[in-house]
């Protein structure tokens, strides 16, 4: 029954992340009713995400090394909180530095502490179906713009804006609030079990003990070098295919509907690669993985219609959407479970830096050669580096910080 009780900590999880980032992600859908109403711009509307991403990449290794010391419960319910705080001050507010700070610094603050700690925790209960479980938490933020955005955008037609954000705010910390309350650590029986997953990992090899001990070794290097070319890889195209695609002539509803399929392709990518990581080992999959979204970047610079924009639309979502998840598995196979949250923490930051990268860049590069296929040539040639850096994932370093190499009781 104990081992049974992580697949309680996966639902949840996939029910925090999706309300939490479907509130935190759906700030586009208000764009509009909030620049008519206030007369704000829409750039300093939209600096309150670029704030929210910064402080949410930040937070997160806070958030995350917060989590070794105290767990993952206590930091979740802080965080949701925040949220709830966040989101309602920016719903009253008329001045635009106040909604800034509302909205991009306590609601992404919020948001940065939720995966790290969550996902830490739950790898620390599977010795089994660890790529499944990690995979299946991340589903959540997949569902969120097919739910809560579409639903935030029937609530501003109703109530308007401000009510509707001040409801969501309500709402959020009334359905995170009790769910991470479910949240707890494994008993450590559990928590130090052998790595399952098919990484070359030396079994009775000691680990890190030492939060940031972990963040000197060559594992931690590549696995952020990973995640941050993985995350430079897809970002550009993200942001800037549905321009590209009105630029083929398509019109701009059936462009955006590219990004749905996007999405869905990703729910899908995020069970299949967990399922086949927990048969053929993490690392294998990652490296396909990349490789696979590589390969469906370049092909965008081929395609003009929508009916080849959407195969590749499938083929990005289930790589990029199957992979994600999959490096906090290889995290825990290299790391300790009482050093998850800072790992995990410090790795979400790096790949926060890498999503930044994409946007700026291929409006750079769009501006100066007058054409989107210099970005998917390079974004493709970023995520072979990252296929490249993922196979040289090196075996588990012998820790240093304790005497012997014989890892000290927590």
């Amino acid at each position: 029954m104990v081992r049974h009780y992580g697949w309680v900590i996966v639902a949840a999880g996939a029910l925090i992340t999706c309300v939490a980032m479907g509130a935190m992600f759906a700030l586009p859908v208000y764009l509009q009713p909030i620049a008519e109403e206030t007369g704000w711009t829409r750039a300093g509307i939209s600096g309150a995400m670029t704030v929210g991403f910064v402080v949410m990449g930040i937070a997160g290794f806070g958030w995350g090394t917060l989590t070794d010391r105290i767990g993952a419960r206590p930091v979740v319910l802080v965080a949701s909180v925040l949220l709830g705080l966040g989101l309602f001050l920016a719903s009253r507010t008329d001045n635009l530095l106040v909604f800034q700070l509302a909205y991009g610094g306590l609601v992404g603050a919020a948001g940065g502490a939720f995966f790290a700690p969550i996902m830490a925790a739950t790898i620390t209960w599977f010795d089994k179906h660890r790529s499944l479980a990690v995979s299946l938490v991340s589903v959540g933020a997949g569902v969120a713009p097919m739910t809560i955005t579409p639903l935030a955008a029937v609530m501003i037609g109703t109530f308007g804006w401000r009510d509707s954000m001040m409801m969501t705010a309500i709402a959020a910390t009334i359905l995170i609030l009790p769910a991470g309350l479910l949240i707890r650590r494994a008993p450590q029986a559990l928590a130090e079990a052998t790595p399952q997953t098919g990484v070359d990992v030396e079994p009775h090899k000691p680990q890190p003990r030492r939060p940031f001990a972990a963040l000197r070794t060559p594992q931690f290097a590549i696995l952020a070098g990973t995640f941050f070319l993985c995350c430079a890889a897809h970002s550009g195209p993200i942001f800037h295919t549905v321009s590209y695609a009105m630029l083929c002539g398509i019109p701009a509803l059936a462009a955006a509907s590219i990004y749905s399929v996007e999405g869905l392709a990703g729910l899908f990518g995020r069970v299949i690669f967990g399922i086949t990581a927990d048969r053929l080992g993490v690392k294998k999959v990652i490296v396909a993985g990349l490789a696979l979204q590589a390969v469906g970047i370049y092909l965008y610079i081929y395609v003009s219609e929508l009916t080849g924009f959407y195969s590749l639309a499938v083929m990005l979502g289930l790589a990029y959407g199957g992979v994600m998840p999959l490096y906090s598995v290889l995290a825990r196979d290299y790391f300790g479970p009482h050093v998850m949250g800072t790992v995990l923490g410090g790795a979400t930051m790096v790949s926060a830096i890498g999503m930044a990268f994409g946007p700026v860049g291929g409006g750079w590069l769009y501006d100066n050669f007058g054409s989107y296929h210099w970005l998917y040539m390079a974004s493709a040639a970023v995520g072979v580096a990252a296929a490249a850096m993922a196979i040289a994932f090196p075996p588990p370093k012998k820790d240093l910080d304790t005497p012997n190499g014989v890892p000290q009781a927590a």
